[in-house]
């Protein structure tokens, strides 16, 4: 279910090689935001404008495919664990077209914050606006959908608590442990969608409780999608295609 402006959250994780070592061969995209934030592994970006980045372990890459990008990413090793996000947020119809860009956003330029009954909170996105802590600025600010993006580590009984905007797209989505929201659970590997509200208050129903937050502002405007395509119109996906197929996507 979408989610407006999110239009994806997808979990990838594994310790078996086999599962992960063919990676993501070149692909393209049009008209959305990919965000991809690695918990453990490396990945190689390289795209067909020649640019190329490397995705480490703590870290992220916000891409703005606008126009369109192809672009491929593929694991730096062999061995180990490799566990992260992708994350996909829709553009609003005045900017699906603008020009490709992207930036690799190293784990020492995540902000994070000690939280008192022991856990910790990281600042991908937006701002940290939590009772008795600082305000932390992401690195990600002033886009269109002006997006936040938390990843909360919690102890066992341990409570965090974040403002939001009551117009604002918000869910969690817990990957270890479980959270109670109110008087609901929400075991991992499931997102809970929340109600209009000003803020967010989650508890650690298990011990090492681990989760993202997210939020954004809807865009309310018709989405149509065909794979790696998210335009407004069947007529714009159709040209994607054949711009795709022409070699001039970007």
């Amino acid at each position: 279910m979408r989610l407006d402006p999110f239009l994806m959250l997808d979990e990838f994780g594994s310790d078996n090689p086999d599962d992960y070592i063919a990676g993501f061969p070149p692909h393209p995209h049009r008209g959305f935001e990919t965000v991809t934030y690695m918990l453990e592994g490396d990945f190689e970006h390289e795209d067909h404008l020649g640019n190329k980045g490397h995705l480490r372990s703590g870290g992220a890459q916000w891409m703005t495919a606008g126009r369109g990008i192809i672009h491929s990413e593929m694991p730096l090793r062999a061995e180990g664990k490799l566990h992260g996000f992708q994350l996909w947020i829709n553009l609003p119809a005045a900017e699906k077209m603008k020009p490709a860009h992207y930036r690799d956003i190293q784990p020492e330029d995540i902000p994070a914050a000690r939280l008192e009954n022991g856990g910790q909170v990281r600042v991908v996105a937006g701002e940290l606006a939590s009772p008795n802590l600082p305000t932390l600025a992401g690195p990600i600010q002033g886009l269109s959908t002006a997006p936040l993006f938390l990843d909360v580590h919690l102890p066992a009984g341990g409570s965090f608590s974040q403002q939001v905007p009551e117009d604002h797209t918000v869910f969690v989505y817990a990957y270890r442990g479980a959270l109670r929201i109110g008087e609901r659970l929400l075991p991992a590997h499931q997102a809970g969608a929340l109600g209009a509200g000003a803020r967010v208050e989650v508890h650690a129903a298990e011990a090492d409780t681990r989760f993202i937050l997210l939020a954004a502002r809807p865009l309310r405007e018709p989405i149509v999608q065909y794979g790696p395509f998210v335009m407004n119109t069947r007529e714009e996906i159709e040209q994607a295609l054949a711009d795709y197929r022409a070699g001039v996507l970007a």
